[in-house]
């Protein structure tokens, strides 16, 4: 990782500074995430402010840093070619979904699934490099951050949070930011001030969420804990990973024939590469299920024309 430190935050960037201080957490544990976690601040910073003089050297030096990033991982594919990157944060976003998820659902209530619900929106937002969110990826976003304020708010007045999909009402997602940007500083010796921005409740549906459905590209074992930063004193149990369940491969591709002369439209083809991509990125989390899931996918589709 570039040794460049960046210069204070200023005000103008504050609803970046979790996105910044996301890729601090990552960049031993996962540096393509966070290089695209910089690279979405960086893309978010120029649109908001590019002119004026503190704005420029705070871009200028982040840039930098992005530079040398893309130096030093630059045989990686997932930073020099974008869909094996967007499948890469997206596999690391719904991980710390998936982990949150299952321990909210088990009624399991801690500062650590809080955190993944937190880091896991604030991904959704890094997915944006890459284009549109797809519509899955914008339900679990709000999903995710309303949840993260709803049991953080819970659990500071001493309630017991209802678990799993329930009616979602306005609730303040400052607290949760406040206590994120007290945790740990955008660069050395600086301390951030905390955020005041609250999540949008009108953007919530308001009624019962149930529609909560996991796209194909959630990839990553759903026992997977979240890490955190050791400064925060959050702790969690080490769980062991489950015996997965591994698909059987479908017979019928084994003597598919192409009905008559399929033609695949460049659309196919990316469908196909993505699918494989997502397969890549799957073995990196040991997730042998959904890779040969995707690999499927894509052999049916390059046979027979058809998902």
């Amino acid at each position: 990782m570039a040794a460049t430190a960046l210069p204070p935050l200023p005000p103008q960037f504050k609803s970046i500074q979790h996105h910044l201080r996301t890729a601090q957490e990552l960049d031993k544990r996962e540096p393509v995430v966070a290089y695209y976690c910089r690279l979405y601040a960086m893309q978010t910073g120029m649109k908001i402010d590019s002119k004026t003089p503190e704005c420029r050297k705070f871009l200028s030096k982040l840039m930098d840093q992005l530079e040398a990033m893309k130096k030093q991982f630059g045989d990686n594919e997932a930073i020099t070619q974008e869909i094996v990157g967007s499948a890469h944060v997206e596999n690391y976003a719904l991980k710390m979904f998936l982990y949150a998820d299952n321990e909210d659902r088990a009624g399991q209530f801690h500062k650590n699934m809080i955190k993944s619900f937190y880091t896991a929106s604030l991904l959704m937002d890094v997915l944006t490099v890459f284009g549109e969110l797809s519509e899955e990826n914008v339900q679990h976003r709000k999903y995710a951050r309303w949840k993260a304020a709803y049991i953080h708010n819970c659990l500071k007045n001493g309630e017991t949070p209802q678990p799993g999909p329930i009616g979602m009402e306005g609730e303040s997602f400052a607290d949760v930011e406040r206590e994120e940007a007290g945790s740990s500083s955008l660069h050395s010796g600086t301390t951030q001030p905390p955020s005041s921005s609250t999540y949008e409740a009108n953007n919530i549906p308001t009624s019962n969420y149930t529609g909560i459905h996991i796209p194909p590209g959630a990839h990553a074992p759903a026992n997977t804990p979240a890490e955190v930063p050791h400064n925060t004193g959050v702790t969690s149990n080490t769980i062991q990973p489950a015996p997965q369940n591994i698909p059987l491969v479908d017979p019928s591709l084994y003597s598919a024939q192409s009905a008559g002369e399929v033609r695949l439209t460049p659309e196919d083809f990316a469908r196909a590469q993505k699918y494989c991509k997502y397969a890549g990125s799957a073995l990196q989390y040991e997730d042998v299920s959904t890779a040969v899931q995707n690999l499927q996918k894509a052999l049916k589709l390059l046979i027979t024309g058809r998902e």
